[in-house]
């Protein structure tokens, strides 16, 4: 299947998956905060580092469609960046500069670790 299919196909899915886990948190979290983008990011970090440690692990001849849909389509659309950084500028501009770090170090520290323990739980040793 064409590259660009399969990244445009899970990008879809993954931007749906991030608006529908978005609009999930934000039923219950009416807080500034942006704890949905927080609990996106972290989830998707965790999921790169199980798939590349799956792939670590199993090697399938199928890895690199697997990886384009996945890794960059799906959990690319799903853990935008942009709208964390989007978020942090957002607290800053309104003054919450304790919100603000605290959200930049969470969010950049839990999802870091969070692709480390994906790696470590299938790969079976620390990186």
């Amino acid at each position: 299947m064409n590259a660009y299919l399969l990244v445009g196909l899970g990008g879809a899915i993954g931007a749906m998956a991030r608006y529908a886990a978005g609009s999930a948190v934000g039923t219950f979290w009416r807080d500034p905060f942006p704890l949905g983008t927080l609990l996106i990011n972290v989830s998707g970090s965790l999921a790169m580092g199980l798939l590349v440690g799956w792939f670590a692990r199993t090697l399938p001849l199928w890895q690199n469609e697997i990886r384009l849909f996945v890794a960059v389509g799906v959990l690319g659309g799903f853990t935008t960046f942009s709208a964390f950084s989007l978020d942090a500028v957002t607290l800053i501009e309104r003054g919450d500069l304790l919100g603000a770090t605290i959200y930049i170090v969470v969010s950049v520290a839990a999802s870091i670790l969070a692709l480390w323990l994906g790696l470590v739980l299938l790969r079976g040793s620390p990186a």
